[in-house]
C-alpha cells in the first residue's frame, strides 16, 4: 500500500479570510481512537522557547457520523473528543495568522506562510502514521512551495502532499503567493529557491549562482563525493523592510531578510548586508546535517508540548555558527580578509559581554528556554550566546587540533557523522572522537572552555595559524561600559555592563543621558561619540541624567585605557591549510 493511501490523517489547509489573516484547518482521522486526544504543540524545534502557538487558535469542534462531537479541554493546549472509534472523526478550527518571523505563521491579500506546528493538531497514538496535507489554492495567481512530498497537485503547487509521519509533517513549512522561483542542483540534487517581496532590481542569478556554490561546498565538506541525505532541498526567503533570521528543517529552510541586502542587477561587488545573507544561507544549509540529522540525544525524540533540554547547543548552533563563514571562504564567496573581519565581529561580541564570566556555554545552551529568547537589560551581564561563544570553542578546538597535527575539527565533524550514523549524539561521543583523531584526551579543554568561564586561549591559537591581534582604542560606549540608542538627539542608555565606568558612576537602564559638565562647563548631549568633542584631557566629567524625571548628576571617571581587537593576517601561506584547504 502506497504512503498516500495509508494515511489515515488527513488536513486540509484553506484560507477562511485573507484580511483577517484566518487559515482554516480541517483535519479527518479515519480511526479515531475512543476518546481521541489531541495537542497543538508549544514550540517549534529549532527554536528554543515555548511560544504558546495555541493562542492563535479558535472556534475548534468536531463531527462524527454527521453530529457534534463535545471537546474537553485537557490543558491549555490539548482536548479530548468524546468520540467512538466506529466512525471517522472530524475536527475543523481557525488559526489566526499575523506573525512574519519564520517560526509561526503569516497570511495576507500578498502572502501566506505556515509552520506545521502552528496550524496542525497532532493525533495522540498516530503520530508515526502517514499524513496527507491538501492545500487549497485562495487566488488564481498564487503558488505554493513545500519541501513535503507531492501526491496528487492540481497547479502551481497547490493540491495534496504526503508525510510519513507527524514530525516530517510539521518539519516542512509552506510558501504561498506571488514568489520569485529557481532551481539549481548541488551533487546531482534538485534544489529551489523561493523568494517572496523582492523588487525588479533583484538578482536571482546570481543569488542561485552563489547559493549553489554553498551547497556544493558543504556536500564535500561532509561527504566529499558522495551525495547528501536529502532528495531535494528548498529555500524559502521572505524580503521586507528590515529583518534577519532562518529557521532550519531537514530539507528545507525558511529565512527572512532585508530587502536592501538581496543582490541587485549589474551591481558587481557584494554589499556587506548581501554577505551578511549568504551566511545566513551557509549556517541553514549546515544544518542539514548537524541538528536536523546529528541531534542532540534529548532531542531524539521531540516532546512537542514543553521544553526539550540539552546542554549540547554550544555543539549544535555554535560549531554551524563557525563553519557558516569559514565555508563561505572555502567556497570562495569571500576573501581572506572578509573572513578575518567576520570572525573578528564574533571575538569582540564575546569579549564585550561580561556574561562570559558568569556563565558557561554548556549552561547557556541549557538555560536557553529562559534566558536567550528573553533578553533584558541584564542579559550581557549575566549570560553568554551559544551561537558567538560556541562558535569560537569551535575555533579553539579547530586551531588545537591543526597546530598538534594529527588532525582537525573538519575530521572530527565527518567521523562523528558516520560514529553515530546521522543521529543522535552525546558529549561523550565529541570527547571520544576528539580523544581518537586527536591522539589524547581533550577532558581538559571540554571543562575549561565548554563547562568553565576562563577566557578561551584565542590570540595564541590565532598566532599559530598567522593571524596577529591588534588591540585598538575602544568606542565610547564600550570605555565606558554601556550600551545606548541614539534617536532625535537624545541618548538612551539600553545596557550598563558589569564593572564598567558607567556602572561605577551609577548609571542605570532607561535613564535618558542629557549632557555633560566638564571642568565646569555644561555640554548637551546628542550622540556618546561627541564625548571626544568635550573632554580634551580631562578624566572625569560630570553626567546628566533623567531617570523617572529626576534629574540626577553623576560622577563618571574615565578608564586609562580600553581596547578592541582587530585581526590581522600575517602569514598567508601558514593561513591557507584552514582557510582555504585545496582538499576537502
Amino acid at each position: 500500500m502506497s504512503v498516500a493511501r495509508a494515511a489515515g490523517v488527513r488536513y486540509r489547509v484553506e484560507v477562511a479570510d485573507l484580511h483577517a489573516h484566518l487559515f482554516r484547518v480541517t483535519l479527518t482521522i479515519d480511526q479515531p481512537a475512543i476518546g481521541q486526544r489531541l495537542s497543538l504543540p508549544a514550540w517549534i524545534p529549532g527554536s528554543y522557547l515555548v511560544r504558546e502557538f495555541v493562542k492563535h487558535l479558535q472556534r475548534l469542534v468536531a463531527r462524527q457520523d454527521g453530529k457534534p462531537v463535545l471537546l474537553h479541554q485537557m490543558d491549555k493546549a490539548s482536548w479530548q473528543a468524546e468520540c467512538t472509534a466506529s466512525e471517522p472523526l472530524e475536527l475543523s478550527w481557525e488559526v489566526y495568522a499575523f506573525d512574519a518571523s519564520v517560526r509561526t505563521a503569516w497570511l495576507d491579500a500578498h502572502r501566506g506562510f505556515f509552520n506545521g506546528t502552528s496550524l496542525f493538531l497532532r493525533v495522540h497514538g498516530q503520530e508515526a502514521q502517514p499524513h496527507l496535507m491538501e492545500l487549497v489554492s485562495p487566488l488564481p495567481a498564487w503558488a505554493a512551495a513545500t519541501a513535503l512530498t507531492p501526491h496528487k497537485l492540481t497547479k502551481r503547487g497547490f493540491g495534496t502532499y504526503i508525510a510519513h509521519n507527524y514530525d516530517e509533517l510539521v518539519d516542512c513549512p509552506v510558501e504561498m503567493g506571488t514568489f520569485w522561483s529557481g532551481e539549481f542542483k548541488a551533487a546531482g540534487v534538485a534544489h529551489r529557491f523561493v523568494v517572496a517581496g523582492a523588487t525588479e532590481s533583484f538578482d536571482g542569478a546570481r543569488l542561485l549562482a552563489d547559493a549553489q556554490k554553498i551547497c556544493e561546498t558543504q556536500i564535500r565538506f561532509w561527504h566529499d563525493r558522495k551525495r547528501p541525505p536529502h532528495k531535494n532541498y528548498l529555500f524559502m526567503l521572505n524580503v521586507v523592510d528590515d529583518s534577519y533570521g532562518g529557521l532550519e528543517h531537514r530539507n528545507s529552510t525558511a529565512l527572512i531578510a532585508s530587502r536592501r541586502d538581496l543582490p541587485r542587477l549589474g551591481e558587481a561587488r557584494a554589499s556587506d548586508g548581501y554577505t551578511t545573507l549568504l551566511g545566513l544561507i551557509s549556517h541553514e544549509y549546515f544544518h542539514t546535517w548537524s541538528v536536523k540529522r546529528l541531534r542532540p540525544a534529548e532531542f531524539a525524540r521531540y516532546n512537542y508540548q514543553g521544553e526539550n533540554y540539552t546542554h549540547m547547543l554550544w555543539f549544535f548552533e555554535g560549531l554551524t555558527s563557525y563553519y557558516d563563514d569559514l565555508l563561505l571562504r572555502r567556497g570562495a564567496l569571500i576573501d581572506d580578509a572578509t573572513y578575518l573581519r567576520l570572525l573578528n565581529k564574533t571575538i569582540n561580541q564575546v569579549l564585550q559581554a561580561p556574561g562570559r564570566e558568569v556563565q558557561s556555554v554548556a549552561q547557556a545552551s541549557f538555560d536557553a528556554w529562559v534566558k536567550y529568547y528573553r533578553t533584558d537589560e541584564n542579559t550581557p551581564n549575566a549570560t553568554i550566546s551559544y551561537y558567538t561563544k560556541g562558535a569560537l570553542v569551535g575555533l579553539c578546538l579547530d586551531l588545537t587540533l591543526r597546530r598538534e597535527g594529527r588532525s582537525c575539527l573538519d575530521e572530527v565533524m565527518r567521523t562523528l557523522w558516520e560514529r553515530c550514523k546521522g543521529g543522535p549524539m552525546s558529549e561523550s561521543d565529541v570527547a571520544a572522537v576528539l580523544r581518537e583523531l586527536g591522539g589524547r584526551s581533550f577532558s581538559r579543554e571540554l571543562a575549561a572552555w565548554v563547562h568553565g568561564t576562563r577566557e578561551l586561549p584565542l590570540e595564541d591559537l590565532l598566532a599559530s595559524r598567522g593571524v596577529g591581534v591588534q588591540h585598538d582604542p575602544a568606542q565610547w560606549q564600550q570605555r565606558l561600559g554601556l550600551r545606548t540608542a541614539e534617536a532625535n538627539g537624545t541618548v538612551q542608555v539600553k545596557t550598563v555592563l558589569r564593572g564598567g565606568a558607567a556602572e561605577h558612576a551609577g548609571m542605570a537602564a532607561g535613564d535618558e543621558w542629557l549632557g555633560v559638565e566638564v571642568a565646569g562647563t555644561g555640554w548637551r548631549l546628542t550622540k556618546v561619540d561627541d564625548l571626544a568633542m568635550y573632554l580634551g584631557n580631562h578624566r572625569r566629567l560630570t553626567a546628566l541624567v533623567a531617570r523617572d524625571r529626576r534629574l540626577l548628576r553623576l560622577e563618571l571617571a574615565l578608564p586609562a585605557t580600553a581596547t578592541t581587537w582587530r585581526l590581522v593576517l600575517r602569514d598567508a601561506a601558514l593561513a591557507q591549510p584552514w582557510l582555504a584547504p585545496t582538499t576537502p
